[in-house]
């Protein structure tokens, strides 16, 4: 299937086996549960780019506030305070909704040592998870932060579970701490993922600071390579643009969070046009607020036609594959995440045909983006097995999980 093909739906048996799609039958397949998937879609599993899974816990808290009072008077105080072992819950609960929704591997950025490996790990998700790290010096003032990532990394590190480079962001790390996270991802074999660009305040701050824009200064300390993620990318010059270009680091959007903090819109279709590849995630549940990738690709889609006054803008089959093979791109996974081809990840949403949304399935791909809401995704299967199965949950349970989340709720909000 290619960009010029366009993404199509057809009727086609496959199997899994090892974890792995087939389109050739598998010896010994006689034994195999076989499913009818009348009536239903098969899909890659969606990939959220970006969020913070444990911010469940601070949904519909912080709202309708600018963003400099959501994050410092808002959000930083609750995590302050938060227990760290709280928020394995409080991740459990976002790995509810993320495949519910059909999003089946996230990239998450956290700050409570070993809880978003050991969720994402018991929840049966592919995970690429990073420690939040901060500070002036990565050996010094950083390295609690440091250690734990690597801790993490050594401890829960699997083929569904890897792990990142983390730096937080350009305000809240020096270009030493910058430095030397860049050095030891490249020592560690892990890609980098970072905040960048997300505010006017926090471009201005670095003109005020340094004399040059984040993705500038990145870039000049040689940061940005095809194995660093981009969160947000929100105010871009054309000159920040054609860097980003060069570089080949990869940027990952964030609608319903960009706009709910007032932060405006990614220049999406400048950054398309120059070949940057883009992705998509939620953020956290504090700022989105969901975990909605289908709600984000129609965020996407619609966000750009209107500012553009172009309906052809950006189409559903672009904000399909931001959420899965540019992901996998971004993550280097092509070929093995977001498609359905032989020899890929068993990472799989099933939709439901008739569900009142999608139906009449005029066009399966445009339904997609422009109909779906998630409530369509009735199976998720990841790395080959199901995670739920008709609606029902086979890895996390429901009750307990909500059990928990309303003591932290009670206590610390």
């Amino acid at each position: 299937m290619s960009e010029a093909d366009g993404l199509k739906a057809e009727e086609k048996a496959f199997w899994v086996k090892d974890g792995q799609i087939m389109f050739r039958e598998p010896e010994g397949s006689e034994s195999c549960e076989v499913i009818d998937a009348k009536g239903k879609l098969a899909m890659p599993g969606l990939v959220n780019m970006h969020t913070h899974a444990y911010m469940s816990v601070m949904r519909n808290y912080a709202d309708d506030v600018e963003f400099g009072e959501w994050l410092f008077r808002r959000v930083m105080p609750v995590e302050d305070r938060f227990p760290g072992e709280g928020a394995y819950w409080t991740t459990l609960l976002s790995c509810m909704e993320m495949i519910q929704t059909g999003t089946t591997s996230f990239v998450d950025m956290h700050m409570y040592c070993g809880q978003s490996p050991l969720a994402a790990r018991d929840a049966g998700m592919r995970a690429f998870i990073g420690r939040a790290v901060v500070g002036e010096d990565l050996y010094g003032d950083g390295l609690g932060r440091f250690r734990e990532a690597i801790e993490e990394k050594e401890k829960y590190e699997s083929d569904r579970i890897r792990f990142l480079m983390s730096p937080h962001a350009i305000y809240t790390c020096s270009l030493r701490l910058l430095e030397q996270a860049m050095e030891e991802a490249q020592k560690r074999g892990m890609l980098k993922h970072i905040h960048l660009s997300e505010s006017e305040t926090e471009v201005k701050d670095c003109f005020d600071k340094y004399g040059k824009s984040p993705v500038q200064l990145l870039a000049d300390i040689g940061f940005l390579d095809d194995r660093t993620l981009l969160a947000h990318c929100v105010q871009l010059s054309d000159d920040d643009m054609d860097i980003l270009r060069a570089s080949g680091a990869h940027v990952i959007t964030n609608p319903a969070s960009n706009a709910k903090l007032g932060n405006g819109f990614a220049p999406i279709l400048s950054m398309k046009e120059r070949g940057i590849n883009i992705c998509m995630g939620t953020d956290g549940p504090a700022s989105n607020n969901t975990l909605n990738m289908f709600r984000e690709m129609s965020l996407l889609s619609l966000i750009h036609k209107g500012i553009s006054r172009d309906p052809v803008a950006l189409s559903a089959d672009f904000a399909i594959r931001a959420s899965t093979e540019n992901a996998a791109r971004a993550l280097h996974e092509e070929g093995r995440l977001g498609v359905l081809k032989e020899g890929a990840h068993a990472d799989l949403a099933f939709l439901d045909l008739d569900a009142v949304s999608l139906f009449p399935n005029n066009n399966i791909v445009s339904s997609l983006c422009y109909s779906a809401n998630g409530s369509e995704v009735c199976d998720v299967m990841i790395d080959g097995k199901f995670v739920m199965r008709g609606r029902q949950l086979l890895t996390i349970d429901k009750e307990r999980v909500y059990y928990e989340v309303n003591k932290l709720v009670k206590e610390y909000l």
